[in-house]
């Protein structure tokens, strides 16, 4: 019998949804669920203040405490790693599974797909993602990202409605609902179907290529530009926090000085950057613009 783990923490449950769907064509006894519990579990609906207060914690990958991690097999045919980007990183609760001294040696070696759903931005979290794979000697086969198809500004509006309402709905019955679509979610089975294909083979070589080539899969080119800038200067905000931080009182200033730089950056600079971008830079560089995207789409690690 192969057995697969299934690994994944979701916090709103549609990272779950999207999981349940990837594995239909599974038989459900090869498949092991493990769903991540942090000792300490996070809010949802969050509050702005607990949102925002996780960014430092989540950009420099600091690990939390789990509730103990039960694997039944020493070894698997296929591990599959479900997650949500935070801050264009890891989740805290998948970073710090992916810091557990047990979960690396059963990576070893070992076949890896992941499976991310988010809101549009996920390049910089993977590639978080492809380092400690790679580093605990796991064997990236397949990367399959479910996103909102929606715009930036219309997503960011939306996901901030449900994160902080707990309410998955049409925010004033105006905007469209928030999230993966529901069309996008169920494609989860196809998915699951060409991973299922590639495991009863034996043989992964293929396997990103066939993911890509359902057309599925896509990185916007101004997400590409916000991401490739923006995770540096997230970097910058987390080291300020933590080294100017060191009280409640001056963590709160700190954060709260980014929430509104964030919320400025994203719903004001951006759209007027990004204007300039795509008039003045785009059509020169089409190019690299596409090797760039065809990196981020593979599995290659730098």
């Amino acid at each position: 019998m192969k057995k697969i783990l299934v690994a994944s923490y979701s916090q709103s449950g549609q990272l779950n949804e999207i999981i349940d769907q990837f594995l239909l064509p599974f038989n459900s006894n090869d498949v092991e669920r493990l769903n991540l519990v942090p000792l300490k579990p996070f809010p949802f609906p969050w509050t702005t203040d607990v949102f925002f207060d996780k960014m430092p914690e989540c950009v420099q990958e600091e690990a939390i405490e789990l509730q103990p991690l039960q694997f039944y097999e020493e070894k698997y045919d296929l591990i599959v790693l479900g997650y949500q980007p935070w801050f264009l990183s890891p989740s805290l609760p998948v970073t710090s599974l992916l810091q557990n001294i047990r979960f690396q040696k059963l990576m070893s070696d070992t076949p890896v797909v992941t499976v991310i759903g988010g809101r549009n931005m996920w390049i910089n979290s993977q590639e978080s993602v492809k380092s400690y794979i790679k580093k605990a000697g796991g064997i990236l086969v397949g990367n399959i990202p479910f996103m909102d198809r929606t715009s930036n500004l219309v997503s960011a509006v939306t996901i901030l409605h449900w994160m902080l309402t707990g309410r998955k709905d049409s925010k004033w019955n105006i905007f469209p609902l928030p999230g993966v679509s529901k069309q996008d979610i169920q494609n989860g089975s196809r998915f699951g179907q060409i991973v299922k294909s590639a495991r009863d083979r034996g043989n992964y070589q293929n396997l990103q290529n066939d993911i890509l080539g359902t057309g599925l899969i896509e990185i916007p080119t101004d997400i590409l530009f916000i991401e490739q800038r923006a995770k540096k200067l997230f970097r910058i905000w987390a080291g300020l926090i933590k080294k100017k931080g060191t009280t409640p009182e001056k963590r709160k200033l700190f954060v709260t000085l980014f929430k509104y730089y964030l919320l400025i950056a994203l719903f004001m600079a951006a759209p007027l950057i990004l204007l300039v971008y795509n008039i003045l830079i785009v059509p020169f560089t089409g190019s690299a613009i596409k090797k760039k995207k065809e990196y981020f789409c593979g599995l290659e690690t730098k």
